[in-house]
């Protein structure tokens, strides 16, 4: 019976809205509840041929109150109830207005309860077809289209994404259970991958990754666990899976530099790259340079450092050959005017270079330390002093010492110059601790660098006092002429 009204219910919804829908979410609004008719990807285009096909809320509420709880029904019903329950959950209700619809609310939500705890109870194996409505359910409750960030609402686009107050999803004591009940799903021991591969496919994965751009950080949190859960379960989705973050990444890095989720697709991908056998695949280090290394160009890298640099340092603590392909990879990204990126940068640095042998610092020390030669002399203290405190890292300090030959003709003149004239006293004195480290390390080539700056300011000197007088000349020829 129910199923005929669900049917009807469906055809007069169709004939209203000119005999059917387009393509992609489509809403209608009947008795002040929003019926989505979520796109299906692999599911059947056919909704008539559901038992979730929507319908008006005043139609089945009566019959909604009558449905049992699960243990007063016989086992054989459950499969009939939870394909009803199922039929409940389907409804999109209007939750910016806390007052509609109140009691409909909790219906749903009481129905989704006792969803999350049938499935996770494990006392009722779900059949295919159960399985596949319920997939369609919660597809129906997840996917959508997601709000403006906030910061096209106000139309600033200089807003820094660390102040802006996160939009949170006003359904979400509805979404949070769906999102329970598709976890409990996935990491059920009694969930057969090779029945809900047909169900968790490359589309329903590709659909979860959009959700990552939600600015509720609950929903996201929910996100991560399941897509980690669905990464480790079906390992043939695991390429997809990976390309299909990088995707992400890319569109961040060269088009938009806006994604609230970079952060969680990042933790996925740590826990991803933990895992990873040796040798490492070919495709993984391609990973590293094209998708990872880059995101360290967008601004608002602050919002994920933790996150990208923990999952560099997997790569380098895996294969400590990548350690220059990385400290290049930084040096390239390096930023010019932000110092709080600056900042960030040293900090990371000091992280893979921990984990860097000397034949790899070897290839990359004249350029790492051009660069920390220009962020010693930094105005701001904050980069100066970082750059200054990789002097207090015992293997950093091994590896120096080992090329003192190379590295301390490369910075000497910028020890020189924050000696004299870094206005800043903790710098000035972090300083003349690293010039005395590297006078007892070895006083013979100290000296020699001292000499040879000596005669680099005195040729500079020289050259100065040449150009003073060229133009002290030039001026007297000038005032000559002109008298005349």
């Amino acid at each position: 019976m129910l199923n005929k009204i669900i049917k009807r219910g469906h055809r007069k919804a169709s004939k209203s809205n000119g005999g059917g829908f387009r393509n992609g979410p489509q809403q209608v609004t009947t008795s002040n509840v929003v019926v989505n008719h979520a796109s299906r990807g692999a599911f059947p285009a056919d909704s008539s041929q559901s038992h979730l096909s929507p319908t008006p809320p005043a139609r089945v509420i009566g019959t909604i109150e009558n449905l049992p709880v699960f243990r007063d029904v016989p086992v054989s019903e459950r499969q009939n109830l939870f394909l009803k329950k199922l039929q409940i959950c389907c409804f999109q209700f209007d939750f910016t207005d806390a007052m509609k619809m109140v009691r409909e609310k909790e219906i749903k939500r009481q129905s989704l309860v006792e969803l999350v705890d049938f499935v996770q109870s494990g006392s009722g194996k779900i059949t295919e077809s159960t399985q596949e409505e319920m997939v369609r359910m919660i597809s129906i409750n997840i996917f959508r289209c997601l709000p403006p960030n906030s910061h096209e609402n106000t139309g600033s686009e200089n807003v820094d994404a660390e102040e802006e107050e996160p939009f949170l999803e006003p359904s979400w004591p509805h979404l949070q259970l769906v999102y329970e009940l598709l976890l409990r799903y996935i990491v059920s021991s009694d969930t057969d991958t090779k029945v809900a591969k047909r169900f968790i496919d490359h589309s329903f994965v590709l659909k979860l990754l959009d959700l990552f751009d939600s600015e509720d950080p609950r929903e996201r949190e929910y996100l991560k666990t399941i897509l980690h859960r669905i990464y480790g379960k079906f390992m043939v989705h695991r390429p997809f899976i990976r390309k299909a973050i990088g995707n992400v990444f890319y569109g961040f890095i060269y088009e938009t530099e806006r994604h609230s989720g970079i952060g969680e697709l990042l933790e996925i991908l740590g826990s991803i790259i933990n895992g990873f056998a040796l040798p490492m695949k070919e495709e993984h280090k391609l990973f590293l340079v094209r998708a990872l290394i880059p995101l360290h160009k967008p601004k608002p890298i602050t919002m994920y450092h933790q996150q990208l640099s923990y999952c560099i340092f997997q790569f380098v603590e895996k294969d400590y050959k990548l350690a220059d392909t990385v400290i290049r990879g930084l040096l390239k990204y390096w930023p010019v005017t932000n110092c709080q990126k600056e900042v960030l940068f040293i900090g990371e640095l000091e992280e893979v270079l921990e984990a860097t042998q000397p034949s790899e610092f070897q290839r990359c020390m004249v350029p790492l330390f051009r660069q920390i030669a220009r962020c010693l002399n930094s105005p701001h203290f904050q980069v100066a002093e970082r750059a200054l405190f990789l002097w207090n890292n015992e293997h950093i300090v091994s590896l120096i010492a080992q090329n003192r030959s190379a590295i301390l003709p490369i910075i000497f003149e910028a020890l020189e110059k924050n000696i004299q004239f870094h206005w800043n006293q903790a710098v000035h004195g972090l300083t003349v601790n690293v010039k005395k480290m590297f006078m007892e390390m070895d006083a013979d080539l100290f000296e020699e660098c001292q000499t040879q700056y000596t005669e680099r300011l005195s040729r500079a000197t020289e050259m100065e006092e040449q150009r003073q007088h060229k133009w002290q000349r030039l001026a007297a020829a000038a005032g000559e002429n002109g008298d005349g």
